[in-house]
């Protein structure tokens, strides 16, 4: 076998293909885009999806690429020496092109001599067939043919030989293994055994299925290759190791966590588990925030596996004594000398990555002591009452209040022997969550299945002519209501019309769908909103408000011009406001979410910082003065990779086609965008931002208005400032001395109500000094008052700690039907075992309260006064069992 560096094993796998007609597509995101229904990518297949179902790529039917990947669902094995969250997958492909023939062959060709595998130390697996597939003999013979021994073929079933995602392309697959050189383990000894004689080196796909939703399997249209290889695998074992730590994409991060940490790798299992998770998890966050997508930390989807990642992290990190800094130390090594050259991205965005970090760990600091703690206190209840498993509230409130991942409280607990009730977690997060439909679910009404429209011919689609035109006839195509498709809907009935052609948009990338008006001979249906279908159709969802409407009719289509015209204005608004951002803030911004409508816009942008008051009035100007230049808005449709060299903007995880609409605004604004917009930027006539705030960890949205709702805005403001004048008996332009002034009398007012309630108190304690006893060495003093509250009794006991000098003070009041309880100790008394918080902790019961505090100071609050002679009676007998 020959030795390789990470860096030399991708660029072989790449120019080994490159040499048989393949092109390099090159690596896309980490996040997952959605479509096969995971959160991230994978498997270096899984981008590919829509030409493994038959699209033609751009770049032909031969490919090859080193795919970065995550995957999370055996988190928990990490820490061992192969299981990592991150890694590279070597891959290539034959999207309809070569089949299993070329592909046995170059497989044995990549091993034994570009690898330097000794043939006869090789053995592959193919599938066995089962009930939905037969037994793949023909791939059993082409790797014979290609040179692999007849007695190392293994015939395997399903569970180790098909491949395929949650639905999509599927199929058998032929994995290849070294074999070593010693002894079976016994007479089942084969590919699959953990024995250590067998180790996986690659697996080659054959795709000759797709999987639906439903679990079934159809022939694919072609039939595919996909091979796939696992970079830190193979760059361990031909390195002589089967520990993926020890390979050059780990190793400078482990020596510096051993400098860090005095601890050394392999010498106490708990701590190198610690210090592989560590590695493992700080290079995937680094991987994941360093992403095109710049995913950052979140309470769902893909950021809260960022998150659990981290604070993972950060957990096993504390175990080997490393600071924040010092782990995000470790992180930068990941940037600048392990994967700079080959991951660009990460160098261009490494403060970002390192900053965005260092915040998630200091988020998680700051509470992961007092969780502890929690924790701690939470399994000391439970093994008290011998219980085997944490309740699910209990669990929920670690994550709710301190940040806790349930992975996390689940992982502790089992450290402690116990277990945890996910499905009680997953009930009280339920009843936290608003029971509400996604933000982007426009249609409420919008109720009818796909398969509904599904049974419509594939022919039956709709174009969309609203971009030229806000009016069209055609004819209705189909009709349905909840139910099921309709010949007809009669007045009064709610549901869905569909037409060949229709000037109405269709809720998408953000934009609220039109609404409007479609007549036919017989009837007149509004269009209350407007929404994709499946199938390339477009669907009018309303209500038949005369007559009625049947399929067959032809049919007059009219957009409502008023409320197209608002949402235009918001629209292009957006395109501004999103250029202005950028140029104020920096070209860190990018869009992370929008929303636009008639009566408003709305932009999620990534900015890890609240905008100041200048930088929202700086944007806002901006903004304001691009729309009195009048900017021509042009739209140009050309192929996607043109459109990215011209310098439009896309949104991260909006999926393209190979032709795209690009909207301009004069030289300042440049995106592509499907949506509808202003003829020129005067059309917008003003824009107001609402609110600028956090909807997430690196995440600002602002909402804003324009054109004629500004003025209406303006208008209303002006109202109330009038009435809040006239409330103060001042007028518009002397409220503000007049507030101020007022605010000034308050400020004077409440030292003096303050000044007031001090003196009362004073006098309802009276001298109580000789009330002073002796307990176990340590003065103390304890008494109850009438009619005093927490912060009097706060300001009493300060006084009254002054003139004692030394000792505890409980004082207990009285007011209003309810007790408050105040402790103080000084340091003498501390350090002879009094503790203010427990003083009070054990008293408070008696007044039918709780609470509690730190050692020299603490408060509580009670329900029953009538406990008060009972608290102070008992006092001196708590404090007395403190003293040591």
């Amino acid at each position: 076998m020959k030795q390789f560096t990470s860096e030399e094993l991708r660029k072989a796998w790449i120019n080994f293909y490159k040499e048989r007609g393949h092109k390099d597509c090159g690596a896309v995101s980490l996040v997952s885009d959605g479509s096969t229904g995971v959160l991230f990518n994978v498997a270096g297949m899984q981008p590919l999806m829509p030409y493994l179902l038959g699209e033609k790529h751009p770049l032909g039917t031969r490919l090859c690429n080193v795919q970065g990947c995550v995957r999370t669902n055996d988190i928990e094995s990490v820490g061992d020496k192969s299981h990592v969250t991150f890694f590279e997958m070597m891959g290539s492909w034959s999207l309809g092109d070569y089949f299993k023939k070329e592909r046995c062959q170059w497989s044995f060709e990549l091993l034994t001599e570009v690898f330097g595998f000794d043939a006869d130390h090789l053995a592959a697996t193919v599938f066995a067939g089962d009930e939905n597939a037969p037994r793949d003999e023909e791939g059993a013979q082409y790797r014979i043919a290609s040179g692999f021994r007849k007695d190392r073929i293994y015939y395997l079933p399903a569970e180790d030989n098909w491949w395929g995602l949650e639905y999509g392309p599927c199929g058998p697959d032929s994995e290849m293994f070294y074999v070593a050189d010693v002894p079976d383990c016994g007479p089942d000894c084969g590919p699959g055994c953990h024995c250590g004689k067998y180790t996986e080196l690659g697996n080659d796909v054959f795709m000759q299925y797709e999987k639906h939703h439903d679990g079934t399997l159809t022939p694919l249209k072609q039939k595919n290759v996909d091979t796939g290889w696992g970079l830190e695998r193979i760059l361990a074992f031909l390195n002589g190791t089967k520990d993926v730590y020890r390979t050059d994409v780990f190793v400078p991060v482990i020596e510096k966590i051993e400098e860090l940490s005095g601890a050394r790798y392999e010498a106490d299992e708990t701590k190198t588990r610690s210090m592989r998770i560590l590695a493992d998890h700080l290079r995937t966050a680094v991987m994941l925030i360093g992403d095109e997508s710049k995913l950052l930390p979140d309470n769902s989807g893909a950021g809260y596996i960022l998150r659990r990642l981290i604070r993972r992290a950060v957990r096993h990190g504390r175990t080997l004594g490393l600071s924040t800094e010092q782990m995000v130390g470790l992180a930068s090594i990941y940037i600048d000398r392990i994967y700079g050259e080959s991951y660009p991205l990460l160098l261009k965005n490494r403060s970002f990555v390192l900053t965005e970090l260092k915040k998630e760990m200091d988020r998680f600091e700051s509470t992961l002591e007092n969780g502890m703690k929690e924790f701690r206190k939470i399994l000391d209840a439970k093994k008290a009452e011998g219980a085997a498993s944490i309740d699910g509230r209990s669990a929920f409130h670690l994550y709710d209040t301190f940040g806790f991942p349930l992975e996390l409280t689940v992982e502790m607990a089992q450290e402690e022997g116990l277990s945890v009730d996910e499905e009680g977690f997953a009930q009280a997060m339920a009843q936290q969550k608003e029971l509400a439909r996604s933000s982007q679910n426009f249609s409420a009404k919008l109720n009818l299945g796909a398969s509904v429209f599904e049974k419509l011919p594939a022919e039956m689609t709709s174009e969309f002519v609203g971009y030229d035109t806000l009016s069209c006839e055609d004819t209705i195509l189909a009709a349905a209501d909840a139910k099921g498709l309709k010949e007809a809907l009669q007045e009064g009935e709610e549901g869905t019309v569909i037409t060949g052609k229709t000037p109405f948009y269709a809720t998408m990338g953000g934009q609220k769908g039109d609404i409007g008006i479609i007549r036919t001979a017989g009837g007149e249906f509004a269009v209350e909103e407007t929404v994709k279908l499946t199938g390339g159709r477009i669907g009018h969802v309303g209500k038949v408000v005369s007559g009625r409407i049947c399929t067959g009719e032809k049919a007059q289509l009219d957009v409502d011009r008023a409320e197209r015209a608002r949402t235009c204005r918001n629209h292009s608004a957006t395109h501004l406001l999103h250029s202005a951002l950028r140029e104020v803030l920096g070209n860190h911004v990018e869009q992370a979410g929008s929303y636009q409508d008639p009566e408003r816009t709305r932009f999620d942008f990534s900015h890890g910082q609240a905008m100041t008051r200048d930088e929202i009035k700086r944007v806002e100007a901006i903004v304001n003065e691009k729309i009195a230049e009048n900017l021509t808005v042009s739209t140009e449709v050309m192929g996607i990779e043109e459109a990215k060299k011209s310098g439009a903007m896309a949104l991260f995880g909006e999926k393209y086609g190979q032709s795209v609409r690009v909207v301009s605004m004069g030289d300042f604004s440049k995106e592509l965008c499907g949506g509808t917009h202003v003829a020129n930027t005067g059309e917008i006539l003003s824009f107001r931002i609402l609110s600028e705030s956090g909807i997430a960890a690196g995440t600002r949205r602002i909402e804003a208005i324009t054109g004629t709702n500004v003025y209406t805005y303006v208008n209303r403001m002006e109202e109330e400032l009038e009435e809040a004048a006239r409330l103060v008996k001042a007028t518009p332009a002397t409220l503000l001395d007049r507030l101020e002034k007022l605010n000034a009398e308050m400020k004077e007012l409440r030292s003096e109500n303050e000044s007031l309630k001090s003196k009362a108190a004073r006098d309802a304690l009276g001298d109580v000094m000789d009330q002073v006893v002796d307990v176990n060495g340590v003065p103390f003093l304890c008494t109850a008052l009438k009619d005093v509250d927490m912060n009097a009794l706060r300001d009493l006991g300060d006084q009254l700690k002054a003139r004692l000098t030394d000792g505890v003070i409980l004082l207990v009041s009285e007011q209003g039907g309810k007790v408050s309880l105040m402790a103080m100790a000084t340091d003498a008394a501390i350090a002879k075992g009094a503790h203010a918080g427990n003083l009070v902790k054990a008293v408070a019961p008696m007044v039918g309260g709780g609470g509690g505090g730190r050692p020299n100071m603490a408060q509580a609050g009670g329900k029953n006064p009538a406990g008060i002679a009972e608290a102070v009676q008992n006092a001196a007998q708590i404090l007395a069992g403190q003293i040591k």
